[in-house]
């Protein structure tokens, strides 16, 4: 019997103290807030994908994780540094970010905003509860022991987001805290993600951590058999080529071509998830290709995508990719978040605390099962085209862009760049 393959990521947010027919009028309401939120997510997706892409090398990260465990943080913050996220991160509840979004309505609430998202978690944790994928969505709040947090924000947290507010002494015991929340990360990420909070980075000015981990275990609905994999050529970005082993086969998969790129959407068991390809057609054009990748276009390269007979050929990659976030998140507009001008009195009454750090890390392995990956990232707050009739042969055989997505609501899970199978 064929294991079962693994997608994961979890996204940490720590915090530290510096002192100082109504009913179907209703459903159609919180459906379309569901939709902003999703578009929301994947333009934050984008936008931190063109922030990443001038590192060097292969790219693997999940904005969902990372935007959800913002959420949380987003649920207690006031005034500018509410805007500036809400900006920043395309959380529809700012005129700013629903312009950014191409959307001519009213923003949401925070209150809407979180149900709408929380709507979202609670969904992918149903469907995934099947037998079809297995697929979990958690968050938890880590506190400092004795400190008040406003029952409004730690309520409104557990019942849309099911982040429950349990007590750490980072006072007296920063690595015992450091090593509970750790452990509950490796537990959600099947072990995949390990140490992701490093030592020194809770102290005795830490108050509040916040969690989430993105789990999705699934295999291709075509999978890829394993007599047909072989060594083949990988043209890296200098033009230099490597040996690396290549999977082959020849099935339906939705797909479509511009004339400057290939698209392809494998569909993994119950194809209510997918992984999507973005091919450049030179062995160069992954840049201009990251220049390209808009909400606007992948939605349309999306809608192109129709289900043909095509022939495949994939490298088997694996990856881990790590990343401080502070500095991203800074130049995309988030800047107070980040000083003493925070303002996240939504969360203990007093502008007390601030986001001391951004860590994320992810993991991926793709083969010919399925893809197996996983991510985590930390928040650290302290005090202050026309087809051919032809078969068409998709040979990812140079660097391309990747996305893990869910159908249903359309949201990106996951983002990669594969710059060399084997690095």
């Amino acid at each position: 019997m064929m294991a079962h393959r693994t997608a994961a990521s979890v996204m940490i947010v720590l915090s530290a103290a510096t002192g100082g027919c109504a009913g179907q009028s209703a459903n159609a309401n919180r459906s379309k807030e569901t939709t902003f939120v999703a578009q929301g997510n994947n333009g934050f997706a984008i936008g931190l994908y063109r922030q990443l892409q001038t590192d060097e090398g292969n790219l693997f990260f999940s904005p969902y994780s990372i935007s959800a465990a913002l959420a949380m943080t987003y649920a207690g913050a006031k005034g500018r540094t509410q805007e500036q996220m809400a900006q920043a991160l395309y959380y529809p509840t700012s005129a700013e970010a629903l312009q950014k979004l191409g959307l001519a309505r009213e923003p949401l609430t925070q209150e809407q905003f979180a149900e709408a998202f929380g709507r979202i978690i609670k969904d992918l944790n149903a469907r995934g509860r099947g037998d079809k994928y297995e697929l979990r969505v958690a968050n938890a709040l880590w506190g400092q022991k004795g400190s008040e947090f406003l029952r409004a924000f730690t309520t409104l947290v557990e019942k849309q987001y099911g982040g429950k507010l349990q007590e750490l002494d980072f006072v007296a015991a920063a690595e015992k805290a450091r090593r509970t929340i750790n452990a509950w990360v490796e537990k959600q990420t099947n072990d995949k993600i390990k140490d992701l909070i490093g030592p020194g980075v809770l102290d005795a000015m830490t108050r509040l951590v916040l969690t989430n981990a993105i789990y999705f275990k699934g295999n291709w609905a075509s999978q890829f058999e394993e007599d047909q994999t072989q060594d083949g050529p990988f043209t890296l970005l200098g033009g230099n080529k490597i040996q690396v082993p290549m999977m082959n086969q020849q099935a339906e998969f939705g797909y479509a071509e511009t004339d400057k790129l290939q698209v392809l959407e494998m569909p993994y068991v119950g194809e209510e998830l997918s992984m999507v390809i973005l091919l450049p057609k030179g062995a160069d054009g992954i840049g201009p290709l990251g220049q390209d990748f808009t909400v606007e276009n992948l939605t349309q390269w999306l809608d192109k995508a129709h289900k043909r007979e095509v022939i495949v050929t994939i490298p088997k990659f694996k990856m881990t990719s790590k990343f401080s976030m502070e500095t991203v998140l800074r130049s995309m507009g988030m800047t107070d978040a980040f000083s003493g001008a925070a303002d996240f009195s939504g969360m203990t009454g007093r502008r007390d605390l601030f986001i001391s750090a951004v860590i994320h890390q992810a993991y991926v392995d793709v083969n010919e099962e399925g893809t197996e990956a996983a991510a985590a990232t930390g928040v650290v707050m302290k005090l202050t085209s026309v087809m051919p009739e032809r078969t068409p042969v998709f040979r990812a055989d140079h660097p391309f862009l990747f996305l893990i997505r869910d159908k249903a609501s359309g949201s990106i899970l996951f983002v990669g760049r594969v710059m060399n199978p084997q690095p």
